[in-house]
């Protein structure tokens, strides 16, 4: 009798005559959490969506309790008792909560739909998270972190064997990310089997019993978690030693570049006040619902404000739209890419011009033009994809966020918010982007970082100011850029509070 509750042999993929994923074989075990890392692009979603039917494999088999098995669409993968939680949200925005966890596999009752009954298991799976999210609440009107916890429900429902966690804490706080491991330790002692990616090593580390590694669609060794060091992780994902994550700090300039005075946009936008200078990489820290997306949406005129006034360039703004902001030459990556920032079925010449896409036309739309500026910048931030009219949802996350931030650049922007800038993409993608917000502030743009990341605030800031409900609270600089004055403000535990 196998040991392995499910079992890879000989598995690869391709797509148009390039393969992406090679020959993958493994084991895993019944009860255990199996950790796989790799770059973006190293064949980690790939081999997912095989496991979950979304894609058939182009060479080998695939055995669930030592018997081969065909998994041709995601329904018979529930069949067979895998479930998936994905890294981009698939939820329906008009729907509720219970509607979207029974989405498909709805209880009935005398050919009739028992709402109640899914409200009270919704409910259930619910407070297991220990969320106070009600089953009859709007998707549409829910934070990324809730929609998350929404994802997890939904999965946790289908009551599986097999579940798989795509990057399932990049948008979670740290508190609500120990009560999912909590969660995950209960399902172990139950015998769920749990594959878990992730980009944060120290997470791998801490919830994962064995961890397999790909690179560039190859397998690369499977380790026992508690013989391989993060460091060691990080190596083999990326093939060499990697330097210095983080790139020395620009030193800003005197210049106040933005203004915002006594912003208010309630409820979550109440009384900002704060300046951000020439050069400057200034940070936005905060639990989750602080209010930080919120001042930014603000900024950007794509939430109502109701009093206050932003400075531009020592200039009073009037900004009631994105494109007012643009004309100030602000740029804005949204935090939900799939959702607010790129076009997925779209090709990357056509979503980096998306904004500014006046430059490419008079009365035509010169393509040679758009594409041949699109290549610049392909190969400025090294997108790697098929071919430059390679749909974006056939990209990995870092290079899909490439495009995004592509995107920003062609508008010529001074300054540029980025909420979650490095949200779901592996550790090389993230210092090639901390390299790029360098230089840009080296070449006298102005950058505010928004992130639940502390340690990328940590690493990037010369400033880091602190927000809790709706409030800015503090401001940490120089040596007091540290996780425990960031978390002493954000907790709402420090006395002091910042002047008006």
């Amino acid at each position: 009798m196998t040991s392995h509750i499910l079992e890879t042999r000989g598995i690869s993929k391709e797509f148009s005559g390039v393969r992406v994923l090679n020959d993958i074989n493994i084991g895993i075990r019944p009860g255990e959490v199996f950790g796989i890392l790799g770059e973006n692009g190293a064949g980690k979603s790939t081999l997912l969506k095989i496991l979950c039917g979304i894609y058939t494999p182009t060479e080998g088999e695939l055995f669930l309790n030592g018997n081969p098995v065909s998994i041709p669409n995601p329904s018979t993968a529930q069949q067979l008792g895998i479930s998936m939680i994905p890294q981009e949200f698939n939820l329906i925005e008009t729907l509720s909560v219970f509607e979207n966890v029974f989405l498909g596999m709805e209880i009935r009752r005398g050919g009739l739909l028992n709402k109640k009954a899914m409200r009270e298991q919704t409910s259930r799976w619910l407070k297991e998270l220990q969320t106070d999210l009600s089953p009859n609440a709007t998707i549409a009107q829910l934070s990324v972190a809730q929609k998350q916890m929404v994802e997890i429900a939904k999965a946790l429902v289908h009551d599986s064997r097999i579940l798989i966690m795509d990057e399932p804490t990049t948008v979670l706080t740290q508190h609500e990310v120990e009560i999912l491991f909590g969660l995950i330790e209960r399902l172990k002692q139950k015998g769920v089997t749990m594959l878990f990616i992730s980009h944060k090593l120290k997470e791998v580390k801490q919830i994962c019993d064995r961890l397999l590694i790909l690179r560039d669609g190859n397998l690369i060794s499977v380790d026992e978690v508690k013989e391989i060091t993060e460091h060691d992780m990080a190596k083999k994902m990326v093939g060499r030693e990697l330097n210095q994550v983080f790139p020395s700090k620009s030193v800003s300039q005197d210049k106040t570049v933005l203004k915002v005075s006594g912003l208010n946009s309630l409820p979550l936008v109440n009384d900002i006040h704060f300046e951000l200078k020439k050069g400057e990489v200034l940070g936005f820290a905060g639990l989750i619902g602080a209010g930080r997306t919120e001042l930014a949406e603000a900024i950007m005129g794509l939430r109502r404000k109701q009093s206050g006034q932003i400075w531009v360039q020592g200039q009073e703004a009037s900004i009631h739209s994105p494109s007012d902001a643009l004309k100030y030459r602000l740029g804005y990556l949204s935090e939900d890419r799939k959702g607010r920032g790129l076009v997925l079925n779209f090709g990357i010449p056509e979503n980096t011009t998306l904004i500014s896409l006046k430059k490419y036309s008079r009365w035509i739309l010169h393509k040679h033009k758009e594409r041949e500026v699109t290549q610049t910048y392909v190969k400025q931030f090294d997108v790697r994809a098929a071919s430059m009219n390679s749909e974006l949802q056939y990209l990995s996350g870092g290079n899909q966020q490439k495009v995004y931030l592509a995107k920003w650049m062609d508008t010529n922007p001074e300054i540029l918010i980025l909420d979650e800038p490095t949200r779901g993409i592996d550790v090389n993608a993230k210092k090639e982007i901390y390299h790029f917000i360098h230089s840009l502030t080296e070449a006298g743009l102005s950058c505010i970082v928004i992130s639940s990341e502390l340690e990328e605030l940590i690493g990037l800031c010369t400033r880091v100011l602190v927000m809790r409900v709706g409030r800015i609270v503090g401001e940490v600089t120089g040596e007091h850029i540290n996780e425990e004055e960031i978390m002493v403000y954000a907790a709402g535990l420090h006395d002091e509070r910042m002047p008006a």
